[in-house]
């Protein structure tokens, strides 16, 4: 178990361990799959999804809203449908009925009485404060892709997130649900982590590409992380 008293900030991934991200992804591009006459498992689209985002990602820079129009085109042209504006945007559209997992506000409520909140996120400032009015906590610092220019699991994100809280590492716990995204950056600078493991219980990586990382600790969720954290401030 990790001595949570040698932490004075908790930085947080957003998307998929506050926001329910997969299921977003799913609500939005069902639909639009659907329509088009492409029949996908839930597996398989999420998985497909991770692999178009990752490639997205990894070239020159770009927004978060080009990104996922980037998606959306690359599923018209491995499923053979025409991508038209109403199409490419059907991600971006549904961003603000993305929504916290249920044990998300109260968690968030619950740690924020023991540990500034952070959030590192690959994603716009505009999207961003789109979940921000589900997630009713009060961060003290927002690190984007967009304020950094490079997306997770790029260590400038990271570095950059450090900088700005003006700590060292050692009194920074990271938050995540991304093995791929989170969890391996944060090895490679010596930060400690929490792997909140929504997907137990599933099968395949879902939405992020498959990585070898090590967490200090894992969780299911939120909640659970909430409680080792009381319960090692009463003992």
């Amino acid at each position: 178990m990790l001595d949570f008293s040698q932490y004075s900030a908790l930085t947080f991934d957003c998307y998929g361990t506050l926001i329910d991200w997969e299921g977003g992804i799913l609500s939005a591009l069902r639909p639009l799959l659907t329509a088009q006459g492409v029949s996908l498992s839930e597996e398989s689209l999420l998985e497909t999804y991770g692999e178009l985002e990752a490639k997205q990602e990894a070239g020159e820079f770009q927004n978060y809203r080009a990104i996922l129009r980037g998606v959306v085109e690359g599923f018209g042209e491995r499923y053979g449908f025409a991508v038209n504006e109403a199409v490419r945007n059907a991600i971006v559209d549904s961003f603000d009925r993305w929504l916290p997992f249920p044990d998300t506000v109260e968690a968030l409520a619950r740690l924020g009485e023991r540990f500034s909140l952070n959030v590192i996120s690959n994603v716009d400032d505009d999207l961003f404060a789109l979940s921000a009015k589900h997630l009713k906590a009060d961060f003290r610092n927002v690190v984007t892709a967009q304020r950094v220019g490079s997306y997770k699991p790029n260590l400038r994100n990271f570095e950059v997130a450090l900088q700005t809280l003006n700590l060292p590492k050692e009194r920074v716990l990271h938050v995540a649900q991304s093995l791929y995204h989170d969890i391996a950056p944060a090895n490679q600078l010596g930060i400690a982590s929490v792997w909140v493991n929504r997907r137990q219980g599933s099968t395949g990586a879902g939405a992020t590409p498959s990585a070898n990382a090590v967490p200090n600790l894992e969780v299911p969720d939120l909640k659970t992380l909430a409680e080792f954290v009381e319960r090692g401030a009463e003992s």
